[in-house]
């Protein structure tokens, strides 16, 4: 993806989410400059992999196949492990109409998809085998709004605003925006998008960057090059 691009849809996103009433923390609207100077004092942002997060998964195609994402807290895997602390994550993320995030799934996070404002949020679901393989002929069961919910394969499940679902490891799912762009809400455990996300196909997780201009924000892929992260 062009940086051009990336600045583009960060402006277009921070749009959607103040018009459905909610505001990104200061730390969003950082210079990169700015995220470098101040780098000592945000180390725990750093770490946990806060701030924006922009994918076309690799495939140049983001229209057809991406997703805008930005984690407002993540917590420590050591706290999950050892069942104590700060165990949670929390993210906004835009899906476009028909823009398909892929089908996927998560070895350790549980998580509710919360449709947050917008048109309607399409869940395509599928179970997964004793190994938590995907299983094309297996469904399962979810959550939506706490009322228990048994799904076939490959059912696909809508979300009006205010609705939800929640998600445990092994559940695969794919989604998208139908009838207009949908801004979704994400509340999980320990959020780690470098190691749990386990794609059906053979694709990456973060977006290979033309550098065509400079960056607006940083992304937190930038983290590594930009404030010599972890």
């Amino acid at each position: 993806m062009k940086r051009s691009r990336i600045n583009q849809i960060m402006a277009e996103a921070d749009e959607m989410i103040r018009h459905y009433g909610f505001t990104l923390p200061p730390f969003a609207y950082w210079t990169p400059e700015e995220f470098k100077a101040r780098t000592g004092d945000a180390q725990h942002l750093v770490e946990a992999r806060c701030g924006w997060d922009i994918t076309d998964y690799g495939d140049g195609r983001f229209d057809e196949m991406g997703l805008f994402l930005f984690t407002l807290r993540n917590g420590r895997l050591a706290d999950l492990q050892r069942g104590g602390g700060m165990c949670y994550a929390e993210k906004l993320l835009i899906s476009r109409q028909d823009q398909l995030s892929p089908m996927h799934t998560h070895v350790i996070k549980a998580e509710d998809i919360i449709n947050r404002g917008g048109a309607t949020l399409v869940i395509e679901l599928f179970g997964s085998d004793d190994q938590g393989n995907f299983a094309g002929d297996e469904g399962g069961t979810v959550w939506c709004d706490g009322i228990r919910r048994d799904y076939s394969a490959g059912e696909k499940i809508k979300l009006a605003p205010g609705e939800s679902i929640t998600l445990q490891p092994g559940d695969w799912h794919a989604f998208w925006g139908e009838g207009g762009d949908v801004l979704i809400g994400e509340v999980s455990t320990v959020n780690d998008d470098e190691t749990d996300n386990v794609f059906r196909e053979p694709i990456g997780r973060f977006a290979d960057i033309v550098e065509d201009e400079a960056p607006t924000h940083l992304l937190v892929s930038d983290y590594r090059s930009w404030l010599g992260a972890d």
